[in-house]
């Protein structure tokens, strides 16, 4: 049930997306001269009547004039001029056509071929990009175009078509046309002339346009439109939730690299499309050494699966169906398509050629097994087994091993005089398949047998074996020697296999702790260059949305710069490895960030002709990683931002509240005075005239102090404070803060134990007065009227410390800590709502910066609150007065 929701959604996901981009429509015909251009330009001519902008990119009349006729009225855009060694050649011009935007754009031949220096090397890609962009496609292509019908079309007519659009692009349809014509009509209008010139129409109705060709074109093209609707209707029955849909699993297509892998994946492709069912083109790495033709091999066929929409995977095992099975139970299989394979007579004898393992062990797959026209014609052919299995280093190392095995056997027979020299001959065996691969190691193990029987077994120098013990003894020695060579070449290939898969996965490892690492997007950055410079020996540079390159250096090329911005904007590889202005010197991938794209540029080196498809997967998850890395340090900085501002607008809101009570509060009470005393001064005693006096200054002092309090924070938090110490004694200092708060609250009465052997202090004098102040002065304010404030000085772990106790009603637990954030008071606390609540602040980031600090203790008996400085004793580097010097106060 959830998979069934799971397609279900992906349907309906594909159906919102293709409403999204635009729609294509495709013309199709069985061959050229059926009329697709004809009528698609009739269709253009109709869209326009009804008052659809329509414009014609490119349309090819090939000197037909009752096609070139339906051309009037159209809008036609200018073609675009190329020059190529010297020839000026016309394509048609993409960009105008997207700076134009029209509703529909009428592009002809889909599988034509640009000029080299385009944009696209293919037009279909210009189609597609003019498809994301939101336009409107018509187009026309013949069957044999399409690419999984390629070797279809080489069968019947025996012409290769060179030119192909990948299947991948009919599933971007809205609507088919299949523009149909009888074969024996298109014979009459290729014999008028009507489609190729006379000579040429010669020429094409002896090979190409034969009946039974037309007829069998004419067949794949029906039948290539019926499938089309079906699948339409599948997919819109599907994302409308309807039953009876059937679900296909995934098809498997394993191909080898000897010769018919691209046939495989083109068959591999049609299989899947009639099951619509999603398929993955696989080759099992045992550990040998791929050479270089079967490489290419399989990068052309991976190249092939994926432009026909197709999944590509490299396995890495030691054995070819343990590791084709497994793949298939993970990937959730049903079907494993695979050519046929050259048997071996042993072999098949045994039960144990690949075809035989996989119908005896895969019972829960439908295994397809093609053979092709090459195939069979080389099964025709006399065997050569060691043709592609054995190369001149392995057989030279295999004939050295046998020769240096004799001369050690012989030396130990002399010398040491050892009878048995099986052993020495086996190691031998051992050695060169621990180094190459299976069948240098049969040669060594026949070989070392031959020479064995030779030169140590009676009679000597003959293959004759004179006793039954001997024929046994070599016997035994030769079924020794091929099952030890045997499990070291699978141990080398296991090894290798690891070694690779290791390097895979050392690599991402590597790269993803050191985005975890990363702070910000420029670590991020300098974390991907670092790995992909290191794992794939490139130059890297990348770029965040049109911001500058880092790394190796900027390309400079303009290709490389239309490259990059292509795959920015469209988020596909571009360039070099690419069908994208493939001429490019970097390879771009693109870094998807969620609302400012990058891209990274790879340059190889120019003698590294191709990229391999481990290498490819490598780079490809590397920059996935790096692009997840870069969102994350993104939404952190989004966060750190939004925690910033949230913090800001706080102190902002408790800042105002603090200016709008208490700095309003005395300037009111200023105001009230001075007005009472400028209207009625005359009609006042001397006595009301002092109080009001007495209340300006008053209230004039406790306004200097918060003032002088939000300056003092403002120096504090933009590190604008510095410490001019001098030497000051504890007893003059807590003196000083006493009585100039007894001079603002007469009222306050202390209790102050200092001993009189303390030692001066090593402070900024000012500073350290105004932080005492400012725990006075809480303490008073929240003691009961009357009640005693005690002032305790002592030595304390080579410090000083002082603690203020008042008789108020003490500090929860939990807040203790809190009454030293700023404005804290103007939301709760022992401080009340009096006050800006700067004074606690102050005072911690004045102690603080003499590396002191500040905390709040619980009273002795349960009432009250004790607030504890602690100074660090610091003596001066040079003591420039004695201890009883004092600093200004």
């Amino acid at each position: 049930m959830s998979d069934a929701r799971d397609v279900q959604a992906d349907a309906l996901i594909g159906e919102l997306q293709r409403q999204g981009a635009g729609r294509l429509t495709v013309f199709l015909g069985a061959a050229p001269g059926v009329g697709k251009t004809y009528a698609m330009l009739g269709r253009a001519r109709e869209l326009r009547r009804r008052g659809v902008d329509a414009v014609v990119g490119v349309a090819e009349t090939h000197g037909r004039g009752e096609t070139a006729a339906l051309l009037d009225g159209l809008e036609v855009l200018p073609r675009k001029r190329v020059e190529y060694r010297g020839h000026a050649l016309e394509e048609m011009d993409l960009d105008a056509l997207l700076a134009r935007r029209p509703q529909v754009a009428v592009v002809d031949e889909l599988a034509h071929r640009n000029a080299p220096g385009s944009r696209h090397e293919r037009r279909w890609q210009d189609v597609m990009e003019l498809l994301d962009a939101g336009i409107d496609v018509h187009t026309a292509v013949n069957i044999q175009h399409l690419e999984s019908l390629n070797d279809v079309v080489h069968r019947i007519t025996g012409v290769r078509v060179a030119e192909t659009v990948p299947d991948a692009v009919f599933d971007r349809l809205r609507d088919i046309v299949l523009v149909d014509l009888p074969p024996r009509e298109l014979i009459e209008r290729l014999q008028q002339g009507k489609v190729y010139v006379p000579e040429q129409a010669a020429h094409a109705l002896q090979a190409f346009f034969s009946p039974s060709n037309l007829a069998a074109l004419r067949e794949l093209a029906m039948q290539t439109a019926a499938d089309r609707v079906d699948s339409d209707l599948r997919e819109a029955q599907l994302a409308r939730g309807l039953p009876g849909v059937p679900l296909r699993r995934r098809v498997l297509v394993a191909i080898d690299g000897r010769g018919q892998s691209e046939y495989l994946v083109r068959v591999g492709r049609r299989l899947a499309e009639r099951r619509d069912a999603p398929w993955t083109a696989v080759t099992v790495q045992t550990g040998a050494g791929t050479d270089p033709a079967r490489q290419q091999e399989l990068d052309r066929a991976f190249a092939l699966a994926r432009r026909l929409g197709g999944e590509v995977a490299t396995l890495h095992g030691d054995g070819i169906v343990d590791t084709l099975l497994g793949y298939a139970a993970q990937a959730g299989a049903s079907a494993i398509v695979l050519g046929r394979t050259r048997e071996r007579p042993f072999a098949r004898m045994f039960n144990r050629t690949l075809t035989q393992q996989l119908l005896q062990r895969g019972a829960h797959y439908e295994l397809t097994i093609v053979g092709t026209p090459e195939a069979r014609a080389r099964a025709r052919r006399a065997l050569r087994p060691l043709q592609g299995l054995l190369n001149r280093s392995d057989a030279a190392l295999a004939v050295a091993a046998a020769v240096l095995a004799t001369a050690l056997g012989w030396a130990t027979e002399r010398w040491i005089g050892l009878d048995d020299l099986s052993m020495v001959y086996i190691v031998a065996v051992v050695l060169v398949a621990a180094r190459t691969r299976m069948a240098a190691a049969v040669l060594a193990a026949a070989l070392c047998f031959l020479a064995y029987n030779f030169f140590f077994i009676d009679p000597r120098y003959t293959f004759f074996i004179g006793a039954r013990q001997g024929v046994v003894t070599v016997l035994l020695f030769l079924i020794a020697a091929l099952v030890a060579g045997r499990l070291a070449s699978r141990l080398r290939m296991q090894v290798l296999a690891l070694r690779a898969a290791n390097a895979h996965a050392s690599a991402l490892q590597t790269l993803g702790r050191r985005l975890a690492a990363a702070a910000n997007l420029g670590q991020v950055l300098q974390a991907g260059r670092d790995a992909l410079r290191r794992s794939l020996g490139a130059e890297v540079a990348i770029r965040i949305g049109a911001g500058d390159w880092h790394g190796d250096g900027p390309p400079t090329q303009e290709k490389d710069r239309a490259a990059a911005d292509w795959a920015l904007r469209h988020r596909q590889p571009a360039g070099r490895y690419t069908d994208t202005l493939a001429g490019a010197e970097w390879w771009f991938l693109p870094l998807p960030l969620d609302g400012a794209d990058g891209v990274a540029g790879l340059r190889f080196p120019p003698e590294r002709h191709r990229l391999g498809p481990e290498q490819r997967r490598l780079a490809e998850a590397m920059a996935e990683d790096i692009a997840q890395a870069a969102v994350r340090t993104r939404l952190v900085a989004d966060l750190e931002d939004a925690r910033v501002s949230g913090e800001t607008e706080r102190l902002r809101s408790a800042l105002l509240s603090s200016v709008s009570h208490d700095l309003r509060s005395p300037l009111a009470a200023i105001i009230g005075a001075a007005s009472s005393l400028d209207s009625y001064a005359g009609a006042m005693s001397e006595e009301d005239r002092h109080g009001l006096l007495d209340t300006i200054r008053v209230e004039g002092e406790r306004l200097d102090r918060y003032i002088q309090n939000l300056l003092d924070m403002t120096r504090l938090g933009h590190g604008g404070l510095t410490l001019n110490r001098d030497w000051i004694g504890v007893a003059e200092l807590i003196g000083s803060a006493a009585a100039r708060l007894q001079r603002y609250t007469p009222q306050a009465r202390f209790e102050i134990a200092v001993p009189p052997d303390l030692a001066p202090l090593w402070v900024h004098p000012a500073l350290i007065e105004q932080a005492l102040f400012n725990v006075l002065e809480n303490a008073v304010k929240f003691s009961p009227p009357g009640a005693t404030v005690a002032i305790d000085a002592r030595e304390h772990a080579g410090a000083l410390r002082i603690d203020v106790r008042d008789r108020g009603p003490g500090i929860p637990e939990e807040e203790r800590k809190r009454v030293f954030d700023m404005f804290y008071s103007v939301e709760r606390g022992d401080r009340g709502r009096q006050g800006t609540g700067l004074g606690l602040a102050i005072c911690r980031g004045m102690v603080g910066a003499h590396g002191g600090s500040v905390e709040a203790l619980p009273g002795p008996d349960g009432r009250g609150t004790i607030v504890r400085i602690v100074l660090p004793r610091i003596e001066p580097e040079r003591r420039g007065a004695g201890p009883g010097a004092r600093g200004p106060a």
